[in-house]
């Protein structure tokens, strides 16, 4: 961004350490569209340069400080005056003075805090950007850089299997099986419905995934539901001890981590609805919610030790040195 006045203008820079070896992911933006973003993960360093470029040699900046600040925000759509900071860190980089040069200056953060996953969704949006800021006093002149920060789990302790029924009295009785209730978001989803009992014509059976994003509290509470995927089970009528299997692959699906009140501000729950539809159009479905959390044996690949140990207190699952552990064994 430059500034113009009084004969001088500047446009800031910032350019990561490690910009060039960083892994890069999609993200959905505001617009619904997809960048890529640097990745970064709960724990790590973040450092680079921020270069102050003079877009008139001989002539003189004057400013009141250079700084840069490291900030995870929440801003809830329909309170767009209000930036909800989680994290809000700054390091001055030049005391007020004056520049007669372009100049670089270095920076860095140590192993920062990033508690919760990056997100974009119908009424809130999670960010963590880098905000560098030349202090001037009619116009400040600032470049802002958007990061991605992904949140890690180690598999679940408990994970146990989902058994429900589904039955109108006399005519319908449905017996189905997921075998876990927690899924990494490359999993597959397998299963078993049982028809015990078939008085209705029932033409048409399929599961679908929703996403529930909750925002806001109290009075102001909002939902939205998304119908993420839809996988048919049966075209056709069943017969009284039939039993179906199911299949249902995550990873081509967009995905997050299940989120449960972050920061008090909102929540993303995920839930398998079963839906039967009978010859006359009348709908009967089963709600379960799953949880859904993001595999942490990528470690290996792009995290720092660190980065582990970070991941592993957050997630307050088994300790560090399992998942490092498991994470050699994946990497043989």
């Amino acid at each position: 961004m430059s500034f113009f006045g009084f004969g001088q203008s500047a446009e800031i820079d910032i350019v990561l350490n490690d910009a060039e070896t960083r892994k890069k992911v999609e993200h959905k933006t505001e617009d619904g569209k997809k960048d890529k973003y640097f990745l970064f993960y709960d724990g790590e360093t973040v450092s680079g340069k921020v270069n102050v470029t003079l877009k008139n040699p001989g002539k003189r900046l004057e400013h009141q400080g250079i700084k840069i600040e490291f900030i995870g925000q929440i801003e809830l759509y329909y309170d767009r005056g209000n930036h909800h900071e989680f994290v809000s860190l700054v390091k001055d980089l030049a005391r007020p003075g004056e520049l007669t040069q372009s100049q670089t200056f270095d920076f860095e953060f140590t192993h920062v805090e990033k508690p919760y996953e990056s997100y974009t969704g119908q009424n809130v949006k999670l960010r963590y950007f880098l905000r560098a800021t030349i202090s001037r006093r009619l116009n400040d002149v600032n470049k802002e850089m958007d990061i991605v920060v992904h949140t890690l789990s180690t598999y679940p302790e408990l994970n146990s299997s989902i058994k429900m029924e589904v039955g109108i009295e006399d005519c319908l009785h449905i017996e189905f099986e997921y075998n876990k209730s927690k899924y990494h978001l490359k999993d597959v989803i397998v299963g078993k419905i049982y028809f015990l009992l078939v008085r209705i014509k029932i033409k048409h059976m399929e599961i679908d995934i929703i996403k529930r994003e909750t925002t806001g509290t109290g009075p102001n509470v909002y939902h939205e539901n998304d119908t993420i995927a839809k996988y048919e089970i049966m075209d056709g009528a069943p017969v009284r001890g039939e039993s179906i299997p199911i299949r249902l692959f995550l990873a081509g699906y967009e995905l997050t981590p299940t989120m449960r009140d972050i920061n008090k501000k909102f929540s993303v729950r995920y839930y398998l609805n079963l839906v039967l539809i009978d010859e006359e159009e009348r709908r009967y479905f089963k709600q379960q919610e799953i949880t859904l959390w993001r595999k942490g044996d990528i470690v290996r690949k792009s995290m720092s030790h660190q980065a582990v140990i970070a991941s592993q207190r957050f997630e307050g699952s088994s300790s560090a040195e399992k998942a490092l552990a498991q994470a050699k064994e994946d990497s043989n």
